[in-house]
């Protein structure tokens, strides 16, 4: 009975290898857009990542993170919107390089992503979106991190 198991479980891996994969594309920010990634500021890696772009200020991008994040090195931070997203990024300015994190959003999909940073001290984190008519939607947000994580 295991050798059967076995056997198509390998069936449906190979059919999976060989699946096309149409409209399943990534891409990577670390080789297209390399200076973004040795910003040592917001500004500069956010110019580096989106160009000369007039950032709009916006609350249809919701971002949850805590005020005072006594663990500097897990902070949990979640992004959520209902615009019509192309990219999303996420920077700060408390560690030596400013890009964080970026996001290639599917053709129709909502922005709905949760995830973690390490910063060594209070700074302010900065998001920005790109939607697919170009239009740079911008917000920013001050988290206090605890030194050593002691919250005292």
């Amino acid at each position: 009975m295991e050798r059967r198991n076995f056997l198509s479980m390998g069936v449906v891996a190979a059919a999976a290898i060989l699946m096309p994969t149409t409209g399943l594309m990534a891409t990577n920010f670390r080789e297209t857009k390399a200076k973004a990634w040795d910003a040592e500021k917001s500004p500069e890696a956010i110019k580096a990542m989106f160009g000369d772009g007039e950032l709009i200020p916006t609350d249809k991008i919701k971002m949850t993170a805590p005020k005072l994040a006594e663990n500097g090195g897990s902070i949990p931070i979640r992004l959520k919107s209902d615009l019509d997203i192309e990219t999303i990024a996420f920077f700060q300015d408390a560690n030596p390089r400013s890009a964080t994190v970026v996001f290639s959003v599917p053709e129709g999909q909502k922005v709905n992503y949760s995830f973690r940073v390490k910063m060594r001290q209070t700074a302010y984190v900065t998001v920005v979106a790109k939607t697919k008519d170009g239009k740079l939607h911008t917000l920013n947000k001050e988290i206090d991190v605890s030194i050593g994580g002691c919250g005292g």
